[in-house]
């Protein structure tokens, strides 16, 4: 693993001269400054372009800081899993197909280390994003509804994070595997599909990575959730799929 302190140092600094500091953080900024001001508005909304017929009657419970918090975990699961699915779909076959791997490569650095580096230096941003993310939704929350209790808050984010660092391994195996974005991400896209469907069955939410999926939704509403398996799981599979990248990057003819 030589030479991955500089390649990790090359990484860090590649996401913030590129794109990729804008995308994933604008996105998850962009929910955390809304959803809250979403959660506090739209029973209002829903009244004021309601029918207005006599006798006709919009029932909508008054908004808490927990349905800001559910958009919050809403926007997590879904739309920002799929950003970070689709920005990750080249982090390995873009820099094989522009020839930055064969270049890093003849230098003392190993095939091992450039995948570590890079599953670190993505995982960094991602955890920053997070941070950044739920203390401005922690904040906006306060001010729209006067509370924001910081615990289910942390928690659902918490595990959210451990299903994020899941797809970060994957999309490295997938990127090494495929050699093209493209395919990268439509097969990431598969795999979140498939693991979503087992998420609403009890069984296979309590004993696997699907499980995660809900949970987060679950934390904020105050609902049981059963964490031990399913984050087991998670962290096996990471594992897994990390390892899995390194032996196929090591196999792959550049």
């Amino acid at each position: 693993m030589t030479g991955l302190a500089g390649f990790l140092r090359k990484e860090l600094l590649e996401i913030r001269r590129t794109w990729r500091i804008w995308v994933l953080p604008g996105i998850v900024l962009f929910f955390a400054l809304t959803g809250p001001v979403l959660a506090r508005f739209t029973p209002e909304l829903l009244q004021a372009i309601g029918p207005q017929d006599a006798g006709f009657v919009i029932e909508v419970p008054d908004p808490t800081y927990v349905h800001a918090y559910q958009q919050w975990t809403q926007n997590l699961t879904q739309i920002v899993t799929f950003a970070l699915i689709i920005m990750l779909g080249g982090v390995v076959a873009g820099e094989r197909k522009s020839g930055t791997a064969v270049l890093m490569l003849t230098k003392p650095l190993s095939r091992s280390g450039f995948i570590l580096a890079k599953f670190v230096a993505q995982s960094a941003l991602l955890v920053s994003t997070l941070l950044v993310g739920a203390a401005v939704t922690w904040g906006v929350t306060w001010a729209m509804f006067g509370e924001a209790p910081l615990r289910p808050l942390g928690a659902a984010t918490g595990v959210w994070l451990v299903w994020a660092l899941m797809f970060v391994a994957l999309m490295l195996l997938l990127s090494a595997m495929l050699g093209a974005q493209a395919g990268a991400a439509g097969l990431g896209v598969a795999v979140f599909i498939m693991l979503s469907i087992p998420s609403a069955w009890e069984t296979a939410a309590r004993f696997s990575p699907a499980g995660l999926l809900g949970a987060p939704g679950r934390l904020v509403t105050g609902q049981p959730v059963y964490l031990a398996w399913p984050l087991l799981t998670t962290f096996a599979l990471t594992a897994l799929t990390l390892g899995g990248a390194i032996v196929v990057f090591n196999k792959k003819e550049l």
